[in-house]
């Protein structure tokens, strides 16, 4: 059995990508620019927030500090009244969670998005099913760099090798990677296996209830 479960939130606990598209293309608009599908930002989410938005702008303004500041406030602005418009767990994620922790694994969540978000959507949609919950804060490198899974193996007492890291994208691979932890792809998210596999994953999982034997360390 392991004794910790690392997860990513977006696009592994939580399908958040209407509401993250809904937001970013609301801003857009707002600032005179073109919306994008829904389905785009499967490529632009995984970075940030300030990722998320460099993505979505046109080619001529990408670099411009002054236009990104502008469509970012008015995403955070929008998505902070909207993050739970069409938000909601993957199939099976709170059974899982729940077989995981009634075995004896602490739980624990490290998301890009910002910390206030992720603080929010965990307790909304999980309750206190999570020991740890940390999200993009200042004076904290984003993911890939694995400063907050360390501290999150510190906090939990925890060895590399009793810790399982589950993502649904690249950066997360590197992140778990990064972390000396063992690496899970999701292929229920936002990205697709061969990416996964690319950045380092140890393992594919179909469905989130396949997570459990992983935990059980019976792969």
């Amino acid at each position: 059995m392991k004794r910790l479960a690392i997860f990513d939130m977006d696009g592994t606990l939580l399908n958040t990508l209407d509401d993250l598209a809904n937001a970013c293309n609301h801003a857009l608009r707002e600032n005179g620019f073109p919306a994008h599908p829904n389905e785009a930002y499967r490529y632009f989410a995984g970075d940030g927030i300030h990722k998320l938005v460099e993505r979505s702008l046109p080619l001529w303004v990408k670099n411009d500090e002054t236009v990104h500041a502008r469509v970012k406030e008015a995403f955070d602005v929008y998505y902070g009244a909207h993050s739970e418009d069409l938000t909601k767990p993957y199939d099976g994620v709170l059974e899982t969670l729940d077989a995981m922790r009634a075995q004896g694994t602490c739980l624990a969540v490290l998301s890009n998005k910002p910390h206030e978000f992720v603080t929010v959507l965990a307790k909304k949609y999980f309750g206190e099913r999570f020991a740890v919950a940390h999200g993009q804060r200042a004076g904290y490198p984003r993911k890939p760099d694995a400063s907050l899974v360390k501290e999150i193996l510190e906090l939990t007492g925890t060895g590399q090798g009793d810790c399982i890291y589950c993502g649904d994208s690249g950066v997360d691979m590197q992140t778990a990677k990064n972390g000396g932890v063992y690496a899970i792809g999701a292929l229920w998210g936002f990205r697709d296996g061969e990416e996964l596999l690319k950045n380092g994953a140890d393992a594919l999982a179909e469905s989130f209830p396949d997570l459990l034997k992983f935990s059980h360390g019976t792969y």
